[in-house]
């Protein structure tokens, strides 16, 4: 069975994590060390005391607390591409413990930094049968597992509790955890708690919620390593969970440090997104102390337009609405473009974006997969009356279910109001309910539900019986462009939106914009120093200061080199997406080929083989050829592989074909797939 993680450098010192009820300061360089209420000590006594500690926490059972972080060994002025996975789910999620997943957040990060860890089906004692471990360790990760029920997830799976009988807990426990009570609380405008469970006033539930919260920050920092190795790197976060009214609105609530307030927002107290963002202004971004927060909402595809709707309740005025608009982008700074519910890039189809279909947009549509039914843009219900109408999808197609066109709708807003509320950067991550941090390999993928997708006949079947079917994918990583792979400089290069998410692959891309880059940038040996000497980043806003005749982007990539046993796909191309909104507020995109010219790889399905020619590498240097400096705009890049086998294409080969399910060779998925990579934008703003 796996241990608890006792730090192999000795160099790691526990150190409690601040509280937002401790405001204790450490003040280096004094000749003496002042802990708030907990008086004044000397260097010499407090030395003996972090001894004392040390030891102590040597020879505990205890998880040890990490030290605040030492510069790292290896530094990239230039910055380094660090992958990670910001979106895990372990049995403390009510719905991964529903398909008897029994590993905590301990156990998603020994899986994320390299260690075996065992999945369902259970054993009689209720160990996993199977073992797994990543392909190869991430940088960094982060535990996001659902504020909703974790009060009662606590209290219903402890048998010796007083309110464990409640009839609540039977709902919790229910296999698949999909009871319609259950999905009720998080799908009504009017949100409660069960008394029988939570006690008077909630207190039971709220107890045991901080209880849950503590400890999963405690292994955050027992897992973060602060030498100089840096080695690993985590961040305690949870998820927010709104289902209001059948629409996906979740959010991604990711702090810096442990510096954290004491309880996480649920739905159940927290039923507004702009409600969140203010909690956590005010219990965080805005007090004494290191607290600091961002918010990563996710699965736009499947939010009836709502995640991305342009509606300001309870604001009476413009001043009023542009406020919320600098909250919101102050804490959602990105957004998860791909998981395991689908990508929510773009789509073809939807009749109010102009500029012609893009081929490359029908990659891993869940929504068309996993729903039976789909309406018009109308059936969305925008407007006044939204929040109200009984529509319980998510069954409607909006421009505000896609990144893409909700960076559109963002230049309009800023047109509108002077501020930009949708400039967001792209990244990804998995949405596993395993615990299975970064798990993303296409051939070996284990599932990501527990007992619903625990054999290969499950994940590769198209039956909306089971939860963890072919509509489901690996999921996608996170890239972040950092100095070191620390907390500060990995959070802070996601404030800035210098990041980037992939559909799996650990492809490195880049996206810089400038008025002035010469033309043979790209095979300048010093072309990233003067790319962020010349221009900006991806993440940016590239200010004009004058009269110009159009921006110039450098666009490059590596290939994911992959393993010995498992090489990474080649790149067949990058792409620059342009979005824009014309006088009359219509959305237009043009994609733009930038590098890559070479086609003609494809794969054998057989055997799935790749077979063609590619690249390791590419680089472009473009100029839009219809800018207009009157005009806002946005670009990003996307960075695409040649074909190859999806999950699903090569579990199908390795099950007997009598057993095989029918979408295995019906067509009804297709088996070949492209992966991918998205950079975050670059926005143009005419001069004011």
């Amino acid at each position: 069975m796996p241990t608890n993680p006792i730090p192999n450098n000795r160099s790691f010192h526990p150190a409690t994590p601040k509280r937002r009820t401790d405001r204790s300061t450490t003040a280096r360089g004094d000749s003496f060390i002042h802990l708030g209420p907990f008086g004044t000590f000397s260097p010499c006594l407090w030395n003996t005391i972090l001894l004392v500690a040390l030891l102590a926490a040597l020879f505990s059972p205890q998880i040890p607390f990490a030290s605040p972080q030492a510069p790292c060994d290896r530094y990239h002025p230039e910055r380094e591409a660090f992958f990670g996975d910001l979106h895990v789910h372990t049995a403390l999620s009510s719905d991964a413990f529903a398909f008897n997943v029994r590993l905590g957040p301990a156990d998603a990060y020994r899986y994320a930094f390299g260690e075996t860890v065992r999945l369902p089906p259970n054993d009689a004692d209720g160990v996993g049968t199977r073992s797994v471990k990543i392909d190869r360790p991430l940088d960094f990760a982060a535990v996001t597992d659902h504020a909703e029920f974790l009060g009662e997830g606590v209290i219903c799976n402890n048998p010796d509790h007083p309110n464990a009988g409640a009839e609540f807990c039977e709902i919790v426990h229910e296999p698949g955890g999909r009871h319609p009570k259950l999905l009720m609380r998080i799908m009504s405008p009017i949100v409660w708690r069960d008394e029988q469970v939570c006690g008077e006033g909630n207190l039971d539930c709220i107890a045991a919620s901080r209880s849950s919260w503590e400890e999963t920050v405690s292994i955050a920092e027992a897992w973060n390593d602060t030498t100089p190795a840096c080695r690993r790197t985590t961040f305690p976060a949870y998820e927010w969970s709104s289902h209001r009214l059948g629409s996906n609105l979740h959010r991604n609530v990711v702090f810096r440090n442990a510096d954290v307030p004491d309880l996480p927002l649920s739905y159940l107290e927290v039923d507004r997104e702009w409600d969140l963002w203010e909690r956590l202004r005010v219990e965080c971004l805005d007090t004494e102390g290191a607290c600091d927060v961002l918010t990563i909402p996710h699965n736009a595809n499947i939010s009836n337009g709502r995640m991305f709707a342009v509606d300001y309740p309870g604001t009476s005025t413009l001043e009023e609405q542009r406020e919320r608009a600098r909250l919101r982008i102050r804490l959602e700074r990105l957004f998860e473009v791909m998981q395991h519910k689908g990508d929510s890039e773009c789509r073809n189809g939807i009749s109010s974006v102009l500029g012609g279909a893009d081929e490359l947009c029908d990659f891993e549509k869940f929504e068309n997969l996993a729903l039976e039914r789909w309406g018009e843009t109308s059936e969305c219900y925008q407007g006044m009356f939204a929040d109200w109408v009984p529509h319980l999808g998510p069954d409607c197609i909006s421009e505000r279910s896609y990144a893409r066109y909700a960076l559109v709708e963002g230049l309009r807003e800023q047109r509108r109001l002077g501020v930009n509320p949708f400039q967001f950067g792209l990244m990804a991550s998995t949405d596993t309910h395993n615990a299975l941090a970064g798990g993303v390999a296409e051939k070996t993928f284990p599932g990501h539900l527990g007992t619903a997708d625990a054999f290969a006949t499950q994940r590769t079947a198209r039956d909306p019986a089971i939860a963890g079917n072919t509509s489901n994918n690996p999921g996608g990583l996170i890239g972040i462009w950092a100095e070191q792979n620390s907390r500060d400089s990995l959070f802070s290069a996601m404030r800035r939106r210098e990041v980037f998410g992939t559909s799996g692959p650990r492809i490195r891309p880049r996206l810089f914009a400038s008025w002035t880059f010469p033309p043979d940038l790209c095979e300048d040996n010093d072309m990233i120093a003067k790319a962020y000497d010349l221009g900006v980043p991806m993440g940016q806003e590239l200010l004009s200061d004058g009269p110009h005749s159009a921006p110039v982007f450098l666009a490059t990539a590596l290939r994911d080199p992959g393993t010995a046993t498992s090489p990474g796909g080649l790149l067949e191309r990058i792409q620059i997406i342009k979005g824009w909104a014309d006088d009359q507020g219509r959305t237009h995109q043009s994609i733009h080929e930038v590098a890559g010219a070479v086609r003609g790889a494809d794969v054998d399905r057989e055997t799935c083989t790749p077979r063609g020619p590619g690249s390791d590498s590419l680089c472009g240097r473009w100029q839009d050829p219809d800018f207009d400096p009157a005009q806002e705009a946005v670009y990003y890049a996307r960075v695409v592989e040649n074909p190859s086998c999806r999950y699903s294409g090569w579990q199908c080969l390795e099950i007997p074909e009598n057993l095989r399910p029918a979408a295995c060779s019906d067509g009804s998925v297709d088996q070949i797939q492209q992966e991918r990579a998205w950079t975050s934008p670059i926005w143009y703003t005419p001069p004011s």
